[in-house]
């Protein structure tokens, strides 16, 4: 029988305890493999932060190897950065850009033409029509003024019906609108009054509409957000930024113009020199799927996928009747002239960054 000596007993319980580390050094491993080979797909996006976060989390769960990294910014912003970066983009997507945007870069040859699984799904009016598409519409958001009633009572100011309302000089440095050189929304709004009243009477009204202005933002939700808080009556927005705030419990009224308003779409795309091309394939999938439509649903009442309802609390009766017939090829062939034109006139109240 071998004699084992305390010194003996020693060693081999060092050995032990190394052992079981490095056991428990390989179980660790392993189970940290799945994080470590997961992918990084860098996204730019406009959309609002707390829907980001929804979206990431959603996506994530059923791609658990792919990890979504947000290029987050204004339309002008990341519209003007995909451009300089002419084919070599930091990010493989874009998903929530605004499809006057993604019309430019089409025509600069910087999107990958991709046709999403569910295709077949998309409504005509919410996806590029070749075939294959080189974007697939998210959802749409619409022009639409927030009216803080409080504020108004106030300075006894009655809600306005038509824009040419708002011309009124009582509403004189009440007024909170977007800049369309950065803010998709402004852009709308501005591109939307040229095609209904013409070029010249559309300059001539924001001339007037510009006497009244107290502010020009970067952000196309922020006018909305500052109306609810009191610092301005009227905020010139999209109707989803005032049904947040109303739902936030704002004193605000979400109101359309009786000669309708400008909108846009919020689209999916893959940008011409992807570094991760397949899993951006199936990020585009993903988010033309029923399951995405559904989630976006919670936020814009208008989605890309036919037969997706949407019951967002407070939202108001019309909103698409109010869309005028947008013309995106006009809109997109025409962008740099009218923010030329617009910042040389009007440039001078916008906000700092």
């Amino acid at each position: 029988m071998r004699i084992v000596t305390r010194a003996q007993k020693s060693m081999l319980r060092r050995k032990a305890v190394a052992l079981g580390a490095g056991l428990f050094a390989l179980v660790v491993g392993c189970g940290a493999a799945p994080a470590q080979t997961r992918t990084q797909l860098n996204v730019y996006s406009t959309l609002e932060a707390d829907q980001l976060a929804v979206y990431k989390k959603t996506f994530e769960a059923d791609n658990p190897d792919i990890e979504i990294a947000w290029l987050r910014d204004s339309t002008g912003v990341v519209t003007a950065r995909i451009l300089a970066e002419n084919g070599r983009p930091t990010g493989d997507v874009a998903w929530g850009l605004a499809v006057t945007s993604m019309i430019l870069l089409d025509q600069q040859g910087l999107l990958v033409p991709y046709a999403p699984q569910d295709l077949a799904r998309i409504k005509p009016d919410f996806r590029d029509r070749r075939d294959p598409p080189r974007w697939v519409g998210v959802d749409a958001w619409v022009a639409a003024i927030c009216f803080n009633t409080i504020e108004a009572q106030k300075r006894g100011l009655k809600p306005p019906r038509s824009w040419k309302d708002l011309l009124d000089p009582s509403y004189k440095g009440q007024i909170v609108m977007p800049n369309p050189g950065s803010s998709g929304t402004g852009f709308f709004h501005v591109s939307a009054w040229l095609q209904i009243m013409g070029d010249k009477p559309g300059w001539d009204f924001m001339d007037g509409l510009d006497r009244n202005i107290g502010q020009y933002t970067h952000s196309g939700s922020k006018p909305c957000k500052m109306a609810a808080a009191g610092e301005y009556v009227l905020g010139i927005s999209a109707e989803n930024a005032g049904v947040q705030a109303k739902q936030q419990g704002a004193p605000v009224e979400v109101l359309l113009m009786a000669e309708g308003g400008g909108w846009d779409m919020d689209a999916t795309a893959i940008l011409k020199g992807a570094k991760n091309i397949e899993h951006a394939k199936r990020l585009a999938d993903w988010a033309a799927g029923r399951k995405a439509n559904e989630m976006y649903s919670r936020y814009l009442a208008l989605v890309a996928v036919d037969g997706v309802k949407s019951d967002i609390p407070f939202y108001p009766p019309g909103v698409e009747q109010s869309m005028i017939k947008n013309d995106f090829a006009w809109a997109a062939g025409n962008r740099e002239r009218i923010i030329q034109e617009w910042r040389k006139r009007y440039d001078a109240k916008t906000e700092r960054k």
